[in-house]
């Protein structure tokens, strides 16, 4: 896919903003307060996904939005297994750090996906949170914004499209809305992307959700 079709690919717009690639015009929304779950993928504490859901999370709550957070790398989720147990839409057979997402899903309006590019798909910590999404299925078939906020070391619009096909696939299927996106590529080595663009993109998305 060249640069041309990407670009028009990933033209967005939801709720007053429109994402052009990794780029994000912004038009002021009205002063409702949301409930706001942020899930992040990477494993490490200061990377450069876990330090744009920083800069996000500074946004919201300026805005006075309420935010919550659920780092998947360290707490304990188990991958979910297939039993059906849970019909879709009831209880897990595992009793872990899942019941915090299960909690706090439900009445969120908007969830942040944050993950890194993983040998070219989401991390497997943040995948098998998403996964566990099966037992609450029934209850979040609901409408909601959502937010994909995503680092890779590549420098190419395309690898990026995996991901972004995932989120969308993952949107469409929930009935959910996108808010918007940032895509940072060429970032790689911890804290690669501080003195880049995108944490300030990350803000101004959280301050104007």
């Amino acid at each position: 896919m060249d640069r041309r079709k990407f670009i028009k690919n990933t033209i967005i717009t939801a709720a007053g903003i429109v994402v052009i690639g990794s780029t994000i015009f912004l038009e002021k929304q009205g002063g409702h307060k949301m409930k706001i779950l942020v899930i992040t993928g990477s494993p490490r504490r200061n990377g450069n996904s876990n330090t744009l859901a920083d800069s996000f999370i500074k946004g919201a709550e300026e805005a006075g939005h309420s935010v919550v957070r659920f780092d998947s790398a360290f707490k304990n989720v188990h991958p979910c297994i297939a039993c059906n147990k849970c019909g879709m839409n009831g209880e897990c057979v595992f009793k872990d750090d899942f019941e915090f997402i299960r909690n706090n899903i439900i009445d969120a309006e908007v969830v942040v996906f944050a993950t890194p590019m993983y040998y070219f798909g989401i991390s497997a910590q943040i995948k098998t949170v998403i996964d566990r999404f099966y037992a609450i299925n029934g209850q979040i078939h609901v409408p909601k914004k959502a937010v994909l906020i995503m680092t890779y070391a590549d420098t190419s619009a395309k690898e990026a499209q995996p991901i972004i096909s995932h989120y969308e696939t993952l949107l469409n299927y929930l009935g959910w809305f996108d808010a918007g996106k940032v895509i940072a590529s060429g970032v790689w080595t911890e804290g690669a992307v501080n003195n880049t663009k995108y944490p300030k993109l990350a803000y101004e998305l959280g301050k104007n959700m």
